[in-house]
């Protein structure tokens, strides 16, 4: 099997073949440039640093790698899939919306390389001038949230943050899911942030996009540095998981929770073990979330439930047997949001169905696009979370009836407000502050 790299139709490349093959010259220059003793300390570092499966790129491995990438551009950008890989969620690693070139293995009737039973997790610092992301969409309950990881090793198929890596040059596929990066230092500039003279408090939500608690977070504890900081300055937060590592932290949540400080989200899919598996293979199991939602509710914490996504045909008809699960593990609130398949998630989804529902693909599609507008994804502020037309309608009836019945707040995810508390923190080398 060879790999043929070929133009994208989207865009033309802008250098020419005389200017490709200089690009390859210097990048063959500068690694034979290169310290023995670099590429050494590279494959030991490979070895020496991997943290439960996951391997940390410092800043000696990213320097050798930005200067062979042109070089093994066609290696590391290998083809792999359609096939279903031990404990990864999609089945291929398709080329980025914003790629000039794409990738594609043909067969050349000579020798095929076997593809891989499995792919590693690595995790790359992400240094940033900054941390809080804020945001204006009139359907979301917060303004400003904070994201300790680019992508997530949950594996989730539906996971609508996947076309976020495509902003890194990466795919939404195998990608998002083994080639993470995490917030250096966050909570040194969470601190530099918090401490600017023009910052307004407002809450802060953690974990919107992917989840501050997936499990590379037991050993970099990049989440537990950022809620240590805005508990030392009494700020407002509300976090999102699915995640029981949640637990770790509950010194902190509780020490937040006494002045009414946070509140906790804990998301819920399905209740069957098979379809989490398939569904979220890296994620904690439905009986560990249920366990999470008690444990934190009696300490304190307020912690609901967020059903989400529903799935039609594959979870929607649990959505009564979870609310009633969480109710029973003391969930205050319930919310629900329907699948979303934004950009390059439709294509990854509609792979995923053939692999693991063939029976039922074709339902399952029709079924989203009916409350899609007769399209696979709708974008619009209001409807892309619930849906339109008489099954989405049934969808929400189900639900408010459900969470009456059981005593379960439905008026949708609680976020803790209070700000009158924030003490901005002082930050080594800054003036001091005079409150009276």
């Amino acid at each position: 099997m060879s790999v043929a790299l070929f133009r994208s139709p989207k865009r033309d490349l802008r250098s020419t073949p005389t200017g490709l093959q200089d690009a390859f010259g210097r990048a063959i220059a500068g690694s034979q440039i290169l310290d023995r003793n670099l590429e050494s300390k590279v494959r030991s570092r490979r070895s020496a640093k991997r943290r439960g499966g996951s391997v940390v790129v410092d800043d000696g491995l990213r320097l050798y790698l930005h200067t062979v990438w042109a070089y093994s551009l066609a290696m590391s950008r290998q083809p792999l899939g359609p096939k279903a890989l031990k404990g990864r969620g999609t089945l291929s690693n398709p080329v980025g919306r914003f790629e000039r070139t794409n990738l594609e293995a043909v067969h050349d009737g000579w020798y095929t390389e076997a593809e891989p039973e499995s792919v590693p997790t690595t995790l790359e610092p992400d240094r940033a001038r900054g941390i809080i992301t804020t945001n204006d969409s009139p359907d979301i309950p917060f303004t400003q949230s904070i994201n300790p990881y680019r992508g997530c090793s949950h594996g989730c198929t539906y996971c609508y943050a996947r076309p976020s890596h495509a902003y890194m040059g990466l795919s939404s596929g195998l990608d998002f899911e083994t080639r993470l990066f995490f917030k250096a230092d966050a909570g040194k500039v969470l601190e530099q942030e918090l401490a600017r003279p023009g910052y307004v408090c407002k809450p802060i939500t953690i974990g919107a996009n992917t989840d501050p608690y997936q499990p590379d977070e037991r050993q970099m504890k990049v989440t537990r540095s950022i809620l240590e900081v805005l508990t030392r300055a009494r700020h407002p937060v509300s976090l999102i998981t699915k995640g029981a590592l949640i637990l770790r932290d509950l010194d902190l949540l509780t020490d937040l929770a006494k002045d009414q400080l946070v509140t906790v989200a804990v998301s819920i899919t399905t209740l069957d073990n098979g379809t989490k598996r398939v569904m979220e293979p890296r994620a904690a199991s439905p009986e560990a979330r249920l366990r999470a939602v008690r444990e934190l509710n009696e300490a304190g914490v307020p912690t609901g439930v967020m059903v989400a996504p529903v799935v039609p045909a594959i979870t929607d008809h649990e959505m009564e047997a979870i609310l009633e699960a969480a109710s029973g593990a003391g969930a205050r609130w319930a919310a629900y949001v329907l699948l979303r398949l934004p950009y390059e998630i439709k294509d990854l989804f509609r792979e995923w169905l053939a692999q693991h529902f063939p029976d039922r693909a074709a339902h399952v599609m029709s079924l989203i696009q009916d409350m899609r507008g007769g399209r696979d994804n709708d974008p619009n502020f209001g409807s892309r979370m619930r849906g339109t037309g008489p099954i989405a309608e049934l969808l929400r009836a189900r639900f408010k009836i459900a969470c009456k019945r059981l005593n379960l707040g439905s008026g949708g995810r609680e976020i803790a407000a209070p700000t009158h508390l924030f003490r901005p923190p002082v930050v080594e080398g800054s003036q001091f502050r005079l409150d009276f």
